[in-house]
């Protein structure tokens, strides 16, 4: 046997340094190699095309959507705002209607509902009143005297007949008798004067009211000089004296209703114009409107208050308050124009309610007005209108 060389059979192959058998593992180094040639392949592609920048495309403009309104035209109710004084409507002030003196008592305070012909307060008479006594005294001579002489002519027109008594003396005699009558009259009248004067001595109210005002005090020495001493409101009723330009003035008349709010509170009170001054004043241009009002606590001559005064109505473009702009050069709104382009156009506006304002000048209720947006938006951009429906 030879044990010196080894026998393989036929599937079996020497080993030798190398090969199979004994070499590391290349697949790591075939990833890594396929690896590379990416990145170099990404390189390559890059200094061809990355540094190249892509041609600009044309710029696509931008076409804002904007919702827009055709207004129309609506019945709006004009309202006139005007401000003025309050005041009683029929002012009445109260006086020494007779000779005066000093004064004994006040019966009222301001705020006091008084009667026609209440005693406001009263003056000292004593006076007066002996006087009074006295011309009493003397209608009761001369109604003695009146008695005493129809006596005597009665006895002597009994003694006529009889031869006794002449006419004449029954002419005198009636004539005596008539004089006294006369005195009597004369006396009678004289003591109705003076009970008169007496009667006015008390100051008394002209007419049922509201008293407004007191200047007079217990002891006080007062005349016909003293001025007035009460004022009162006839029957009670207010007014404002709305202040009104020339142009507002023409568009009233008697009878329009007015909200009058006092200044410092928030109730408005309802009432009438009742009056429209016929006169403007040169300085201010200015004319009154009187709106009559019923007594309230609150309604305080002399303080300040506004009013609105509806005078009818009229067809005007009504939008909402997010539609109107403005600026230095005074109220505008943006249409739509030719080509979807945004136009200015100016306005005037009128009456401002609930449901709107209403558009004077610059509209005539058919042009497509944007709604909103139109702080963002300016004259000649294009816009993207979306036509939305009106109420009304």
């Amino acid at each position: 046997m030879n044990y010196g060389k080894p026998r393989f059979g036929n599937d079996e192959q020497l080993a030798l340094p190398g090969s199979h058998g004994d070499r590391p593992n290349r697949l790591p180094w075939i990833i890594g190699a396929i690896l590379l040639v990416v990145v170099l392949v990404g390189v390559a592609f890059w200094a061809m095309h990355g540094g190249k920048k892509p041609e600009a495309s044309a710029p696509v403009e931008q076409m804002p959507t904007v919702s827009v309104a055709a207004p129309g035209r609506q019945s709006v109710a004009r309202v006139i705002t005007a401000t003025g004084t309050l005041a009683a409507k029929r002012e009445m002030p109260v006086g020494v209607a007779g000779e005066g003196g000093r004064v004994t008592a006040v019966l009222v305070e301001p705020g006091q509902w008084v009667g026609a012909g209440q005693v406001l307060a009263t003056v000292d008479r004593s006076v007066q009143t002996q006087t009074a006594e006295s011309l009493a005294a003397q209608i009761r001579v001369a109604q003695a005297d009146a008695t005493l002489a129809q006596s005597e002519l009665v006895r002597a027109q009994s003694l006529v007949s009889r031869g006794f008594i002449s006419k004449a003396d029954i002419e005198a005699k009636t004539a005596t008798r008539d004089a006294a009558a006369a005195r009597v009259r004369v006396a009678q009248a004289q003591f109705a004067q003076q009970r008169a004067s007496n009667g006015r001595l008390d100051i008394r109210a002209p007419a049922a009211g509201l008293v407004l005002t007191r200047s007079v005090e217990p002891g006080q020495i007062v005349s016909s000089g003293s001025g007035t001493l009460f004022r009162m409101a006839k029957g009670g009723e207010m007014e404002m004296r709305a202040q009104l330009s020339e142009a507002d003035l023409t568009a009233l008349h008697a009878g329009v209703p007015a909200q009058v709010t006092p200044v410092g509170g928030s109730t408005a009170f309802s009432g009438m114009v009742w009056q429209v001054s016929p006169v403007i004043d040169p300085q201010t241009r200015q004319g009154i409107a009187r709106i009559q009002l019923s007594y309230d606590p609150a309604l305080r001559p002399g303080g300040f208050a506004s009013a609105s005064i509806k005078s009818g109505s009229t067809d005007l473009p009504q939008l909402p308050n997010s539609a109107i702009q403005s600026d230095e050069k005074g109220n505008f709104v943006y249409v739509v124009g030719p080509g979807n382009k945004v136009v200015r156009r100016a306005i005037k506006i009128g009456d401002v309610s609930d449901s709107g304002v209403s558009i004077a000048e610059g509209l005539n209720g058919t042009e497509h007005v944007v709604l909103s947006a139109g702080a963002f938006l300016n004259p000649g951009q294009k816009i993207k209108p979306v036509l939305q429906k009106t109420q009304g």
